[in-house]
């Protein structure tokens, strides 16, 4: 069963509109900030298997770096292909921690 792990201090929360990746337990997670909305996903693209913590927010969805396809940080959603669907996680902020059931 999947339990809240931490991913980063608040502090190192992404500015708004901005994208970082973690390592959480030998997995890349990717947090991205989307105007205060902070989305947890897994960090692997799930087009080609691209790097979503290298991305980039644009039009207020995260955008994949290696062909620009694009999620919605709150559910996953991709406009290029609605069969595909990035994982977000639930996650929290609790004392100083950004958390997340992964």
């Amino acid at each position: 069963m999947s339990e809240f792990v931490r991913i980063c201090s608040q502090s190192e929360i992404p500015a708004a509109n901005q994208v970082k990746e973690f390592m959480v337990s030998g997995r890349a997670v990717c947090v991205a900030n989307v105007n205060g909305t902070v989305g947890v996903l897994n960090g692997e693209c799930p087009h080609e298997g691209g790097p979503l913590g290298e991305g980039s927010i644009e039009d207020g969805r995260l955008v994949c770096p290696w062909h620009s396809y694009s999620y919605d940080v709150r559910t996953g959603e991709s406009e290029q292909d609605p069969a595909l669907k990035a994982e977000v996680y639930p996650s929290a902020v609790e004392n100083g921690e950004l958390r997340a059931k992964i």
